[in-house]
């Protein structure tokens, strides 16, 4: 019989932090989450890829305690008409989870894409260094 039971580990890596929450396969019951702000003491370091591995360490112990082994990855950058681009955090975050003892499933990305929204700043030709 198969005892592998699965979860999603969501990745939010922006360029000032990194959360990370593991829910179970159908996203609606919480089963760990850390960010990086939990584990470092010193602001500008929420981001980096130190906090980001504690963080998911910290995460796949307490989702791993409820009795998960296997997860998918959604990785999420802030998006929208933010950076479209995940933080240094998001590639230590996975390695994390992986080095914790979770094995993964896929890896997804999940930024949310404007399909047209309000104007970018910088005017009409751009920002001009």
């Amino acid at each position: 019989m198969n005892n592998s039971k699965w979860g999603i580990a969501n990745i939010y890596a922006s360029s000032n932090n990194t959360i990370i929450t593991i829910t179970d396969i159908t996203g609606s019951e919480t089963l760990g989450k850390c960010s990086g702000g939990m584990v470092v003491t010193q602001g500008s370091k929420q981001s980096s890829p130190y906090a980001a591995m504690a963080a998911a360490q910290k995460a796949a112990e307490e989702a791993m305690g409820k009795g998960i082994t296997h997860v998918h990855v959604q990785v999420r950058a802030p998006g929208g008409s933010a950076s479209r681009h995940p933080g240094p955090g998001a590639q230590a975050a996975i390695v994390a989870l992986t080095r914790a003892g979770l094995s993964i499933g896929r890896i997804q990305d999940v930024t949310p894409v404007p399909h047209d929204g309000t104007k970018a700043k910088g005017g009409k030709r751009g920002r001009r260094v």
